[in-house]
């Protein structure tokens, strides 16, 4: 699996988990009453935690997504950091893309009215601004 996509694919459920937690999440124990999603991204940071290879930076930018959790660049520069460790490491990244294939995850839609449909029989989805549909 790429590092890239795997950066791009965990850092919805590693973003839900710091907002619910803020920086506690990278130390947090298992709580039985946080969703599957939160409960993923827990899992992940731990995972990248216990590497200990650019902690500091991971930490940091935790700690700004903790701030500010819906803030695009604050979620940007983490992906960053994330894909800075999975590039030097694919061995990790194999077991990432094994986690989320466990845990039936999906692809998450990113960034200001992003879209994203599990599963879709019909009907129409739009993005941006003066769209009209015909018909």
């Amino acid at each position: 699996m790429d590092a890239s996509l795997t950066a791009a694919e965990i850092t919805p459920y590693v973003v839900s988990a710091i907002g619910a937690y803020g920086t506690a999440v990278l130390t947090r124990a298992r709580d039985q009453a946080a969703d599957a999603t939160v409960s993923l991204g827990r899992e992940i940071l731990q995972r990248f935690t216990r590497r200990n290879r650019h902690r500091q930076e991971l930490e940091s930018a935790v700690a700004d997504v903790a701030e500010a959790p819906q803030d695009p660049d604050f979620q940007a520069a983490l992906r960053g950091q994330l894909r800075r460790i999975l590039e030097g490491d694919p061995e990790f990244t194999a077991e990432l893309g094994v986690l989320l294939a466990q845990s039936g995850a999906r692809v998450t839609a990113l960034g200001e009215r992003a879209v994203n449909v599990g599963h879709m029989t019909g009907g129409t989805v739009v993005t941006g601004d003066h769209n009209r549909i015909n018909g």
